[in-house]
């Protein structure tokens, strides 16, 4: 566990540190795919700091929300806290940032999602390293199985063995991002974002059964039931395509 880095008279957040990582490489993995679809490698700065931005202000408006009885005394300090970041704001807020400039540049349509795909995959996989280095409280339940961890210097510290949940959720939606990445030429446009909406449904869902968040209804937590949306929305998405002309991409592969 290591919250902080503590660097002569600065002081550094280990999540905020691979929340940045985690847009370089995402950026790069869009780069890469610009360029192969033929558009400017260069968009890709512009792409992810607008994701960026609207990323943050999102995130720390979700946390404002979320935790208004115990910030509305010091608003303005708890704006510019170095810490309190939701996933979901961040998501909501990156999403718009995203659409704003595709908007500008022409390229708001399917070949965006698809785009981002990997992209979302990685940058997530990469986000819950900052999560298990920070302790922020998004590690599972109790466990006895032999690679339960505690977090007793984490931001939410605990002396019991729980479920390294970030841990499992690198190891899942890195593998989704490869997955991506290989099968970004085989399908018609929007079908690989299509297939993101499944896994990253599917994946979130499953992990909350061994979370701490309380549930909300129907026994699921908030988290499960965007996720249940999303995959199925993935999935109606998916067999409206294969009734419509096939998931499979019209043209020979651009890429190896």
């Amino acid at each position: 566990m290591q919250p902080e880095l503590h660097i002569g008279p600065l002081t550094l957040q280990t999540f905020g540190i691979c929340f940045a990582v985690a847009f370089l490489f995402a950026g790069g993995l869009v780069a890469r795919r610009l360029k192969e679809i033929g558009e400017s490698p260069d968009w890709s700065y512009e792409l992810i700091f607008c994701a960026l931005v609207g990323g943050l202000v999102g995130a720390r408006v979700d946390f404002l929300v979320q935790n208004w009885s115990d910030v509305h005394d010091d608003l303005l300090g708890s704006i510019f806290s170095g810490s309190g970041l939701v996933w979901l704001g961040g998501l909501i807020g990156g999403t718009l940032g995203v659409v704003l400039w595709a908007r500008w540049r022409g390229f708001l349509g399917l070949r965006l999602l698809d785009l981002c795909a990997p992209g979302l995959a990685l940058g997530y996989a990469i986000g819950r390293v900052g999560c298990q280095l920070s302790g922020d409280g998004d590690y599972g339940q109790k466990t006895d199985l032999p690679w339960g961890m505690s977090y007793p210097k984490g931001t939410v510290p605990t002396t019991d063995k729980v479920h390294p949940t970030p841990v499992y959720e690198t190891l899942a939606m890195g593998l989704a991002a490869l997955l991506l990445w290989h099968l970004r030429d085989r399908f018609r446009p929007g079908v690989l974002f299509a297939i993101y909406l499944v896994i990253a449904g599917i994946e979130r869902l499953l992990i909350e059964f061994i979370r701490r968040n309380d549930t909300v209804a129907l026994g699921l937590t908030l988290p499960q039931l965007i996720s249940v949306g999303m995959a199925i929305a993935g999935g109606v998405w998916l067999e409206r395509a294969r009734r419509s002309g096939g998931l499979a991409a019209r043209t020979a592969p651009q890429s190896a």
